[in-house]
């Protein structure tokens, strides 16, 4: 069973502009982004923008610089990358050609090159298409079909993309902020555009856009994890300590890295609570951070842990003994004379004396998207000891859950390796129906959903043949169908919607 992309980590590079208009540098840009969204939606690891950035900076290159291949192989090594996706384009009478090769960094060698042509228009159904090749040339046995890249992005308009890599790319803050208001105004479903929004508010420091403009995305949204992090940092600017910590909360309870956890519990202490056990989890999870330890020592003294607080800040200090504020508290704490201690053990005083515990400002991406990749590779081989029949299972409820959330390409990958672990597993290719129908494929969808029903009637089946029917105004066949999801459940809430649905076209569900 796969449902990864080897571990490998892969870097995306800006396009570089072969056109004659400079109008059009932003379209490179565009391609990275498109690239790496997809790539990561495969299973394949990549590198944030961020991080490539940051690469350049340590290197002494400029941010729009377009490296040789030397300094490609430069860059790859800095970020510890073991592929780099590279190319051109040119744009001729609203003809954008794009040619593009993966560099293996280790074994220094060049793929075969891939060349694509498409109408300008088109720029994002290219893109996606380039993705689903690529990822063809990194894993030659990927099974994701071409048409779920495709449709990955029929929501979103050309010009809403084109304002929000604009607004990516700008160094003016107003122009950063007008340029993505643009684009979450034409294409409002797009959710990378509305972290990019509240990230230059931020930046900005208007935190109240910044916290309303993170809270547009869904719960479930792919980057709802980056959204509430800094989300819960500007509830934390605007001394609204509550919804900081139901903010932070949110990413712990998902990805407890240990800047979430320490932030969670800097919002529990300002609302005057004890957040010792959170800087304890903290500070396990990296003990070389001093403000973990810093922060430890502050509320275990809150606590009336004289010893405790010792311990910890003399660690602290340990990490960074140049640390003035750190050092003050040492002394204080070791000098009986200046330490108040309640004679109720384990009872706080209160202090007014005592430093306040440090926020983290700044979110790890790559953290983040690693540690989420590791935890899919852990819940990986968990199922792997699993019998054939439970992995599939376990699979398909995964996908179930991917695609209720509209995210298709996760969605088949699992449903994917569900049929690689047991073949004969109806809910699977009843997935893979319903994929297919997102992505428009109506005759793969059909054929997939009959498959499934070959194996074991489901409702998913019955329901996704329905609606194909329904669209061709085979009213007969949907009532069928719809008779047939009924009779397996009578109170699914889809199965009579679609019964009244019929009925209201003057077709009797039997």
């Amino acid at each position: 069973m796969e449902i990864s992309a080897h571990g490998k980590l892969l870097l995306v590079l800006p396009f570089e502009n072969r056109s004659s208009d400079a109008n059009l540098d932003w379209i490179g840009e565009g391609a990275a982004d498109v690239l790496n969204r997809r790539l990561e939606s495969a299973g394949f690891l990549t590198i944030s923008r961020g991080d490539r950035l940051y690469a350049l900076d340590h290197l002494g290159l400029p941010l729009n610089f377009q490296p040789s291949h030397a300094t490609t192989i430069r860059i790859a090594q800095n970020l510890d990358a073991d592929s780099v996706v590279l190319g051109y384009y040119t744009v001729n009478n609203g003809r954008l050609t794009t040619t593009t090769q993966v560099l293996d960094v280790k074994a220094l060698k060049l793929s075969t090159a891939i060349t694509q042509d498409s109408d300008l228009k088109s720029l994002l159904t290219s893109f996606n298409g380039l993705a689903w090749q690529v990822a063809r040339q990194l894993n030659p046995s990927f099974e994701i079909a071409q048409q779920t890249f495709l449709a990955a992005d029929s929501t979103l308009r050309v010009d809403a993309f084109e304002k929000y890599i604009r607004g990516t790319i700008a160094e003016a803050p107003a122009e950063r902020v007008s340029n993505l208001r643009d684009a979450v105004r034409i294409s409002p479903t797009f959710s990378p555009a509305w972290v990019a929004l509240g990230r230059a508010y931020f930046a900005n420091q208007e935190y109240d856009n910044a916290a309303a403009t993170f809270g547009r995305l869904s719960a479930d949204d792919p980057n709802a994890l980056e959204a509430d992090f800094y989300r819960g940092l500007a509830f934390f600017y605007t001394a609204n300590y509550l919804k900081a910590e139901d903010a932070f909360a949110f990413v712990r309870v998902r990805l407890p890295l240990p800047e979430v956890v320490n932030n969670q519990g800097v919002a529990a202490s300002r609302r005057q609570r004890d957040g010792s056990a959170l800087f304890q989890q903290a500070s396990a999870a990296d003990p070389k951070d001093e403000d973990y330890h810093f922060n430890l020592a502050v509320s275990l003294r809150r606590r009336n842990d004289i010893p405790g607080a010792i311990r910890e800040i003399d660690q602290a200090l340990k990490l960074r003994p140049n640390d003035s504020e750190a050092q003050t508290f040492a002394t204080t704490l070791k000098d009986p004379a200046s330490v108040k201690v309640n004679p109720d053990p384990g009872k706080a005083i209160p202090d007014d004396n005592l430093p306040l515990e440090r926020i983290k400002r700044s979110y790890n991406e790559t953290g983040f998207r690693q540690a989420a990749y590791e935890l899919e590779q852990i819940q990986a081989m968990r199922m792997a000891t699993m019998a054939p029949k439970q992995q599939a299972e376990a699979l398909v409820k995964e996908g179930d859950q991917f695609l209720n959330r509209g995210l298709t390409l996760e969605a088949e990958r699992r449903y994917q390796s569900a049929l690689a672990a047991d073949s004969n597993t109806a809910l699977a290719h009843a997935g893979l129906a319903q994929v297919r129908e997102h992505s428009g494929d109506t005759a793969t969808a059909r054929q997939e959903a009959q498959k499934s029903l070959s194996l074991s009637p489901n409702v998913p089946a019955y329901l996704l043949l329905a609606r194909l029917d329904l669209a061709a105004n085979q009213l007969p066949s949907a009532a069928g169908e719809v008779s047939q999801a009924l009779h397996l459940e009578p109170a699914n809430a889809n199965a009579r919607g679609m019964k009244q649905a019929l009925e209201a076209r003057g077709q009797q569900v039997p």
